[in-house]
C-alpha cells in the first residue's frame, strides 16, 4: 500500500497574500543584508590588517635596531656587515606564518628567513596516475599566469623597498610570488641618519584568519536562516492568512449581500487580530440589526400609508356617486383629514429616517438643560396647537429641584425634539382644561459616578394600559384618546424620543400616576440623562 505524501500546510508559499509575501520578503532581505555584511567582513578585515601592520612594524623596528647595533661597522662612513646581519636574522625567532628579508642600501637581498631556516614551500601532490593515464599537467592558462604573477610581485616588492630606502617605514598589502595576499612592512635600517639597508617583514595569515572567522560564523548564519524562514512562515500563518480570510469574508458580504460574516475562529486571540475579528463580527451584527430595522420600518411605513390612501380612494370613488351636498361635504372633510394625516406621516417618517444621520453629523456639546426646557415651554405659551382653544392645555415648568446650571453633554436640537414630542403626546391625552407639568430634578450619583438629571412630563389624562407601557415606544403605535380625531398622531413621536435619549446614554420610561386609592390619574414619562461635569464630559456612553 502506497503511503500518502505528507504535506505541511503551515509552510505553504503565500500565493494569494501580499502581506504574507511582504513579511517573508522583508525578513529574507534583512537577513541577506546581515549575512552579506558578516561574510564580507570589511570591518574585520580592515581591523585585522591594521592590527597585523602594527604588530609587524613593532617587530620590524626591534629587529632593525638590533641589526643596527650589532652589524654596523665603519666610522665615519658606516656600512652593514652582511654576514653578521644574516646571522642575527637567523638567530631571532621568526614565526612560521611570517617571512623576513634583509636588503642592503642598494636594494640587493642579503638574507631571507625562509632560506636561513631551511624552509621550503610545499603542497599536496596530485594522486598517482594509473597505467595508461596521461601525465597530470596544469592548464596552459595557469602556466602562463604564474610567471606574470611572480613578476608583478617582484615589482611591488622592489617599489616598497625603494620607498623604504628613502628613510620612512612602508606598510600595506601586496601579492607574494605565489599569488597570495600578504601584509608587508619595510623598515629602513638607519645608523644616525644614514640608511644602511631595509628589513622587510610579511605575513600571509590574514586570509586564513578571515576564512576561519567565516567558518566559525557559518553555523550561526545557518541557524539564523532557519529561524528567519520559520518565523516568516509562522507570521504568514498567524497574521497574513487570517487577514486574507477576513478580507475575503468581507468581500463575500459586500458582493453577495450576506448579512452574516464567516470569520476565522480567532476571536479568542489576545492580540490585534482578535480585536479586529471581534470588531468585524460586532459591526456585521450591528449592520444586520440595522437592516432588519430598516425592513421593519419600511413595512410599517407601507402599512401606515396604505390606511389613509385606502380611505382617500374610497372617498374619491364615492364622491361621484353622492349628490347630497351634506354628504359630499363630509366626504371632502374625510379627504382633507386623510391628506393631513398623510402629510404628518410623511413629515414624521422623514424625521425618523434622517435621525441617525443627524445624530452622527452633529457633535455633542455641553449645554444647560433648564434653559432648553424653558425655551420649549415658552414656545407652547406663545403658539397654540391647531384646533385647540386658547389656554385649553397649559404647560408648566418646575426646575427648583435642579442646580441653576444643570448641564448635559448632548445635541441640543434633537434633545429639544424629545421634550416637544413628550409634551405633544401629553397634551393630546389631556382634557381641554388640563395641565402638562414638566419637572427637572437632579439625583446624586455614587462615589465614582456622576449625578443624573431627571425630567418628568406629567399629564392628567386616562393613563396608559399596563400592557402597553413598553409598546407605546414602538414605531407607529397609536392609541386615540376619547374625543380626539382619528389620525391626529403618527405613532413615531415616542419612538423618536427613545432613540435620541438612548443615543446620549440616557433612559426613557413610561408609568401611570395614581392617587392614594390606587386609581390612575394620568401618565408620566421620565427622561434620565447623565450630568455633564465642569469640563463638559459625563460618564455615560454617547453613541455616534
Amino acid at each position: 500500500m502506497t503511503r500518502p505524501r505528507f504535506v505541511w500546510p503551515k509552510l505553504a508559499w503565500p500565493r494569494g497574500s501580499r502581506l504574507g509575501r511582504l513579511i517573508i520578503g522583508l525578513n529574507v532581505l534583512a537577513l541577506a543584508i546581515l549575512l552579506g555584511g558578516a561574510l564580507v567582513l570589511n570591518e574585520l578585515r580592515s581591523g585585522l590588517i591594521n592590527a597585523r601592520i602594527d604588530s609587524l612594524t613593532t617587530q620590524g623596528e626591534l629587529i632593525a635596531n638590533v641589526i643596527d647595533l650589532a652589524a654596523t661597522v665603519g666610522d665615519p662612513e658606516p656600512m652593514l656587515e652582511a654576514d653578521r646581519a644574516s646571522d642575527i636574522l637567523q638567530g631571532l625567532f621568526i614565526p612560521r606564518s611570517q617571512r623576513a628579508r634583509l636588503f642592503d642600501a642598494q636594494g640587493h637581498q642579503l638574507a631571507d628567513s625562509y632560506v636561513v631556516a631551511d624552509r621550503v614551500e610545499w603542497k599536496v601532490l596530485p594522486p598517482a596516475r594509473k597505467p595508461g593515464q596521461p601525465a597530470f599537467r596544469l592548464p596552459m592558462a595557469e602556466d602562463k599566469a604564474k610567471p606574470k604573477v611572480a613578476e608583478e610581485a617582484r615589482r611591488a616588492l622592489e617599489a616598497e623597498i625603494a620607498r623604504a630606502r628613502l628613510g620612512e617605514p612602508v606598510a600595506g598589502t601586496r601579492l607574494s610570488e605565489n599569488g597570495d595576499r600578504v601584509v608587508s612592512v619595510s623598515i629602513p635600517i638607519q645608523h644616525v641618519r644614514a640608511v644602511l639597508g631595509v628589513l622587510t617583514l610579511e605575513a600571509g595569515d590574514v586570509d586564513q584568519i578571515i576564512a576561519a572567522e567565516r567558518k566559525a560564523l557559518l553555523p550561526f548564519a545557518l541557524i539564523a536562516v532557519a529561524t528567519t524562514l520559520i518565523s516568516s512562515f509562522l507570521l504568514n500563518r498567524l497574521i497574513a492568512q487570517p487577514v486574507l480570510r477576513m478580507a475575503r469574508a468581507a468581500d463575500h458580504v459586500r458582493l453577495e449581500g450576506a448579512r452574516a460574516i464567516s470569520l476565522p475562529d480567532i476571536s479568542d486571540r489576545k492580540d490585534e487580530l482578535g480585536d479586529l475579528s471581534r470588531a468585524l463580527e460586532e459591526m456585521t451584527d450591528s449592520m444586520s440589526e440595522r437592516m432588519d430595522a430598516i425592513e421593519r420600518f419600511a413595512a410599517d411605513v407601507a402599512h401606515e400609508i396604505k390606511n389613509p390612501l385606502t380611505s382617500i380612494r374610497s372617498a374619491i370613488e364615492t364622491l361621484d356617486l353622492v349628490s347630497d351636498p351634506a354628504a359630499r361635504a363630509r366626504l371632502l372633510g374625510i379627504l382633507q383629514q386623510d391628506v393631513g394625516r398623510l402629510d404628518r406621516l410623511v413629515t414624521d417618517i422623514s424625521n425618523a429616517s434622517r435621525l441617525d444621520a443627524e445624530l452622527s453629523r452633529e457633535a455633542p456639546k455641553a449645554f444647560e438643560l433648564n434653559l432648553l426646557l424653558a425655551e420649549v415651554i415658552h414656545l407652547y405659551a406663545a403658539q397654540l396647537r391647531p384646533g385647540d382653544a386658547p389656554g385649553s392645555v397649559r404647560v408648566t415648568l418646575d426646575a427648583s429641584g435642579a442646580p441653576a446650571h444643570a448641564r448635559v453633554l448632548a445635541r441640543e436640537t434633537p434633545m429639544g425634539q424629545v421634550f416637544r414630542n413628550l409634551i405633544d403626546n401629553a397634551r393630546s391625552f389631556s382634557n381641554a382644561d388640563g395641565e402638562v407639568r414638566v419637572v427637572l430634578t437632579r439625583e446624586a450619583g455614587g462615589l465614582r459616578e456622576a449625578g443624573r438629571l431627571v425630567v418628568t412630563v406629567d399629564d392628567d389624562g386616562p393613563g396608559i394600559p399596563p400592557d402597553n407601557l413598553e409598546t407605546i415606544f414602538e414605531r407607529f403605535y397609536t392609541s386615540r384618546p376619547k374625543g380626539r380625531a382619528f389620525g391626529g398622531n403618527s405613532g413615531l413621536g415616542l419612538s423618536i424620543a427613545r432613540q435620541i435619549v438612548e443615543a446620549h446614554g440616557g433612559h426613557i420610561t413610561a408609568e401611570n400616576r395614581k392617587d392614594a386609592d390606587g386609581r390612575v390619574i394620568g401618565a408620566r414619562f421620565r427622561v434620565d440623562l447623565p450630568e455633564a461635569s465642569a469640563g463638559g464630559h459625563h460618564h455615560g456612553i454617547v453613541r455616534e
